[in-house]
């Protein structure tokens, strides 16, 4: 028979044991529901993601169809179940490629609709105008559309670009146009601020400044015409050879006055307004417009023939390439509206592989999904990320590039064309080996290495 006194004892110690036990599981469970709800945009079931992209506005034409693209290769993981179960949710907002509306739109998608990160929202100067915000907010700036060299500043760690660096593009042009050039007058049109100018620090990295014989820039928030008055600029110059650093529309806009005053210089055009299928019917709709004479108009469209361009993924018009065909699989059947639109060029190319980058990032991060966990995932695992493009990404815990490297193709009316539903457009080959650089005064090497093809689950699936 057991003691009283030490039956109480007994009894005592197993209430204040049950007590601690049971505090510590209450404990666990409300660690575990704080942990759930310290990372916004996050279930069990689901992962709420956002972007500000231009739909409307200067930049409209051609980048209003790369978010459709993403959301097309979030939809074929939905339709195989997710991300360790989690199905994506992708909201994007129209800013009209206007800083102060991309602030405004930021905060609504960071603050009100709680999203878990920022993940393909489009322009140097747009999403310079929220980097602080979101980097105060620990929210990921993630494959931000845009190869500003400031994606990469210690200052913003949550911030990370995916496309080259414009200084990697320009010295890539610029070292072609140094080696086949030489000798010939150089020109510059460059959008004035970021974007612009950073294609410029490449270039002057590579081709001698005595051979540049006029800079002309113009202001995207102005853009509303012809560039006359540059084009005429460069031809009084004497430059034989121009580079032109332009979104879609002004590309169209400064070739259009340079052919109307007989000027027919070597255009050499950065990839960001060089896709064919979106210059081509720029240069016919203005010319249309202008002319009101629809064979002028279709002529217009070959203007590009001859040109020279940098590319970082195979070009839409190469069917055989098998990355080609994934994306034109994978957008006919998760994106059938985008995809009778617009079918496959540059721009819904561009989403699907930004989209696809993501989701693997996502699958790096694993389980227990947090924005910090995310950003580390990436810098842990993102060189070894499958890509469609020529050379691997960069990235690392102080490299926040994706590529750094591409080759230059010529535009040419011999070229397979490019065949979307809004017509034939110039097919492009290309000229030069593949490209390696860094964004820094570091040398221009041909690349050696492999090139990346789609997983067999891409290829079944898609």
């Amino acid at each position: 028979m057991k003691h009283p006194q030490r039956l109480s004892v007994s009894l005592a110690l197993r209430g204040a044991a049950a007590m601690v036990l049971g505090t510590t599981l209450v404990a666990t469970v409300m660690t575990a529901s704080a942990g759930a709800a310290a990372t916004p945009g996050v279930t069990s079931k689901s992962i709420t993601i956002g972007a500000t992209v231009p739909l409307t506005g200067p930049a409209a034409p051609g980048y209003s169809e790369i978010a459709p693209a993403m959301d097309a290769v979030f939809q074929w993981v939905n339709a195989h179940g997710g991300v360790y179960g989690r199905k994506i949710t992708y909201k994007y907002l129209d800013d009209g490629y206007n800083p102060a509306t991309t602030a405004t739109l930021t905060r609504q998608l960071v603050l009100q609709d709680n999203i878990f990160a920022d993940v393909g929202s489009l322009g140097t100067p747009t999403q310079a105008a929220v980097q602080g915000f979101l980097n105060a907010q620990k929210v990921p700036q993630l494959f931000i559309e845009s190869g500003c060299n400031c994606w990469s500043n210690p200052k913003y760690p949550y911030s990370l670009g995916w496309q080259p660096p414009y200084t990697v593009d320009g010295k890539i042009l610029g070292t072609y146009i140094k080696a086949n050039f030489a000798g010939k007058k150089i020109g510059y049109l460059y959008q004035a601020d970021e974007f612009g100018q950073d294609v410029v620090k490449g270039l002057d990295l590579e081709i001698p400044k005595a051979s540049v014989v006029s800079r002309q820039s113009y202001d995207v928030a102005t853009l509303a015409g012809p560039l006359s008055n540059q084009m005429a600029a460069l031809k009084a110059a004497g430059a034989q050879v121009v580079v032109l650093a332009t979104i879609p529309a002004a590309t169209a806009l400064a070739i259009l006055p340079g052919f109307a005053i007989g000027y027919l210089p070597q255009y050499v055009i950065d990839n960001v307004g060089a896709d064919a299928p979106t210059v081509g019917p720029l240069l016919s709709s203005f010319t249309q417009q202008a002319t009101k004479n629809a064979a002028e108009a279709k002529a217009a469209a070959g203007l590009l023939n001859g040109a020279l361009a940098n590319v970082y993924q195979s070009p839409v018009g190469d069917t055989s390439n098998p990355w080609v065909q994934v994306e034109k699989n994978l957008l006919a059947k998760y994106a059938p509206a985008l995809y009778a639109k617009a079918g496959l060029d540059g721009n819904t190319q561009y989403g699907i592989g930004l989209a696809y980058t993501f989701v693997q990032a996502l699958q790096a991060a694993g389980k227990n999904l947090t924005r910090a966990g995310l950003v580390a995932a990436i810098a842990r695992s993102g060189k070894h990320f499958v890509t469609p493009g020529f050379v691997p990404f960069s990235y690392s815990s102080s490299v926040h590039f994706g590529y750094e490297g591409g080759e230059i193709v010529k535009f040419s009316s011999s070229a397979p064309p490019v065949v979307t539903p809004s017509g034939s457009w110039i097919g492009s080959t290309p000229v030069s080996p593949v490209y390696v650089t860094s964004p820094g005064a570091g040398p221009v090497r041909k690349y050696t290495g492999k090139i990346s093809t789609p997983p067999r689950s891409l290829v079944s699936t898609s």
